[in-house]
């Protein structure tokens, strides 16, 4: 395993990272025992980043299981700001809730500390000031090692490097956004400004929430298609992109998810890639790609079916903020409507 660095942060981190949602015995695994072994199996591959989250059902308690004995040499990562319940003030990144949250986390992850505690979602709601420095606070009191965000827009990102510099705050370390093969605007702003300010980059979605599996195939009767469960799974034009990089990853001698996981992290912004396995079998066929690499002649082609800096469709959990969801701030009062 190459190990990379994780930002300026100077913590070594696996290419691959461990993505934990489908260890969640509501929603993936439905044995805590199994999903250990397949965490143990990864941390033997050299697989030394695990990622979780509080939102995650129970995926926090089974980690922690799972890493009794094995803590030390893991660098564990988790998350906060989701909604935890119906009281509206268990969500969000207000230092009163990152102070009870955080908690909350360690005992479930049975440890005393957390090396990346990420803000799961933007909060618009909080000052940003508020909010790094109820993380400092934690890194202070040696309950955090480092702090980083997730699904960010760029301006976002900025704002908060900008006020850690002016507050003498700690500063976020790491993003953690979608990227993949069919979601790709990242690369206009999000990861060239993470480079710019030294921030490692975890990226989430490598197969584009299953798509890139190759297990959904135009004019296919999947039942997840059929079901009309995720906006993704029928949405033509990405099902379109999917048909032209499958013979693409045949010609490399391939697996498709090996020609996606290879691509997330050839991006020099990239530090690693989340790989969320729900059986052994998943996590064996990821782990039969670790070596495999790129040539410009097929990163070529790839920009050819899917542009740089362009996404083909959109994820169905994609954050998008406030500008987008509320017609009030887009649309001036009726009113106010007429030019003359």
């Amino acid at each position: 395993m190459q190990y990379r660095t994780l930002g300026r942060t100077g913590i070594k981190v696996s290419p691959y990272a461990l993505g934990t949602l489908m260890f969640a015995t509501s929603v993936g695994n439905p044995d805590p025992e199994d999903s250990a072994r397949i965490i143990h199996k990864a941390l033997d591959a050299g697989i030394n980043f695990v990622d979780t989250a509080d939102a995650y059902g129970d995926s926090e308690e089974v980690v922690g299981q799972a890493l009794k004995g094995r803590r030390d040499s893991v660098v564990l990562a988790t998350k906060v700001s989701r909604p935890m319940g119906q009281d509206p003030n268990q969500q969000g990144a207000s230092r009163r809730w990152i102070t009870t949250a955080v908690e909350n986390s360690l005992r479930r992850l049975q440890t005393d500390y957390i090396d990346l505690y990420q803000i799961h979602r933007p909060d618009p709601t909080t000052d940003i000031e508020e909010t790094l420095s109820a993380l400092s606070d934690l890194i202070h009191s040696g309950k955090v090692r480092a702090i980083g965000s997730a699904n960010t827009p760029a301006s976002d990102i900025v704002e908060a490097q900008w006020v850690a510099e002016r507050r003498g705050l700690a500063r976020m370390r790491t993003e953690q956004p979608p990227y993949s093969l069919l979601n790709r605007g990242v690369e206009r702003e999000v990861l060239p400004i993470a480079q710019r300010y030294g921030m490692g980059t975890l990226v989430w979605g490598p197969f584009a929430q299953g798509l890139l599996t190759g297990r959904v195939r135009k004019g296919g009767q999947n039942e997840l298609r059929r079901a009309g469960l995720f906006r993704h799974l029928n949405d033509e034009h990405r099902i379109d992109a999917v048909e032209a990089l499958i013979p693409l990853a045949e010609e490399a001698g391939m697996p498709l998810t090996h020609l996606a996981m290879a691509f997330a992290i050839a991006h020099p912004g990239v530090t690693s890639a989340l790989i969320g396995v729900r059986t052994m079998e998943h996590l064996d066929g990821l782990l039969s790609g670790l070596d495999v690499a790129l040539t410009d002649d097929i990163l070529d082609r790839i920009d050819e079916i899917v542009p740089p800096g362009t996404d083909v469709g959109a994820l169905d959990q994609a954050y998008a903020p406030p500008a987008l969801l509320s017609p009030g701030l887009r649309r001036r009062p009726a009113a106010e409507r007429r030019a003359g």
